[in-house]
């Protein structure tokens, strides 16, 4: 398995699924290999939980690629040491196999596990020099994540990984769609929604002190609500559209506090903003990352999570809010797979969808949850059980493995 995420460097919601699909697959009596980035404080090789954990240590190629590559590069100025690293660690990875681990450890791959453009040239060379069968997972698309086109390269480095593989896994039906929009080949997409561990995601591991004690924190009180955004810092995540909702949200619900907590490029602009709004006495803003056990503890002491993203082919943010027994509002236009994991009516109902281009819309599905205290504990129990019927790692791993298994025979 390739993914330039994995423990205990943790960016987004690839280091998690690779992390727990690999538990998983150890707990099913798979071998796992798995090759990730190293960012020179990382031992080279170690073995975590029963996976074999591969990091090759990088050395600084960015003063060589100027004279060797496109304009394109030239032109990412800072940008370029980061391009040159995920190409090092590409290359070493793929010369470590076939250089080291078939020959000399005599390991038999069965299939190689390629995960988004970051590990893409990993899939290319090894299709290039071995027979072993490769499957191209794609959790987001690089037109995607920029709302554009993006960068040229990227794109098709992309396109050429899921041509030369022999399957393709997305997250959701959205993604399939979107991939097919582009020329993707329809028929080698599987798709195989993302899971949360209900076990470690659950209500009863966080203490009513330690709900109380966040919520005083953030200046909550007792009979105040608490709404809640965790998440990356960025445009294409819409929590600037969110802070614009919130005048007329507070204007409906005026005991209630809105609490962002990430990182990313927007957070001066989002201070900012709440202060133009003139609401910065009613949001508060976490700019780190937070440890897993912190965030299941923000998850416990909110009422409601709203992810109101432009581009979301997944989510895994709302899977771990819905499994700690709460509603949550989600971004429900273009490429959105959180419209297939949160259902919003009929009986089963467990938050509500809207159009996230639009913070009058975003504040609507605010306050109807907010405003309707009984069927907001209703929408938070359907929650956590969808969470358990659809969504464990136990559900992903094993249809992983039935694609991986049909890849496999497919091959031989």
């Amino acid at each position: 398995m390739f993914t330039w995420e994995y423990p205990p460097k943790i960016v987004g919601g690839l280091g998690t699924y690779t992390f727990e699909l690999t538990r998983q697959l150890v707990k099913m009596e798979h071998n796992i290999n798995v090759f990730t980035m190293n960012d020179g404080t990382l031992m080279p090789r170690e073995l975590m939980g029963g996976v074999d954990v591969h990091r090759p240590k990088l050395i600084d190629i960015s003063g060589m690629l100027p004279e060797v590559v496109t304009d394109e590069i030239r032109r990412l100025g800072p940008g370029m040491n980061f391009f040159s690293n995920v190409m090092l660690y590409n290359m070493l990875a793929c010369t470590k196999i076939v250089n080291d681990l078939i020959p000399l450890e005599k390991k038999a791959y069965d299939i190689f596990s390629v995960h988004d453009w970051l590990s893409a040239m990993s899939g290319i060379i090894l299709k290039d020099n071995t027979t072993i069968p490769m499957v191209f997972h794609l959790h987001s698309t690089e037109k995607g994540r920029s709302l554009g086109n993006g960068s040229r390269i990227i794109n098709d480095l992309e396109k050429k990984a899921a041509k030369l593989a022999d399957r393709v896994v997305t997250v959701s039906y959205a993604m399939k769609d979107e991939l097919i929009s582009y020329g993707y080949e329809s028929d080698k997409i599987d798709v195989v929604w993302n899971g949360v561990d209900p076990r470690k995601y659950s209500p009863e591991r966080v203490s009513k002190e330690k709900v109380s004690q966040i919520r005083a924190k953030y200046g909550v009180g007792t009979d105040d609500k608490m709404i809640l955004y965790l998440g990356r810092l960025t445009g294409v995540k819409g929590v600037d559209r969110l802070l614009m909702a919130m005048p007329h949200v507070f204007s409906q619900c005026p005991k209630s506090k809105l609490v962002v907590v990430g990182k990313g490029e927007l957070e001066g602009e989002l201070v900012r903003l709440a202060e133009t709004l003139g609401i910065s006495n009613r949001v508060n803003f976490n700019l780190n990352m937070l440890p897993e056990e912190e965030r299941i503890a923000h998850y416990a002491a909110c009422d409601i999570a709203v992810f109101p993203s432009l581009y979301e082919p997944f989510g895994i943010v709302a899977l771990e809010a819905m499994a700690l027994k709460k509603p949550t509002v989600v971004g429900a236009r273009g490429v959105s797979g959180l419209k297939e994991i949160v259902i919003a009516s009929g009986q089963d109902q467990c938050g509500y969808h809207i159009n996230p281009y639009d913070p009058r819309d975003i504040a609507w599905g605010i306050t109807s949850a907010l405003l309707d205290e009984s069927r907001l504990k209703t929408m938070g129990e359907k929650a956590r059980q969808r969470v358990l019927s659809e969504f464990t790692w136990e559900r992903v791993a094993n249809k992983i493995v039935d694609v991986y298994t049909k890849t496999v025979e497919g091959k031989r």
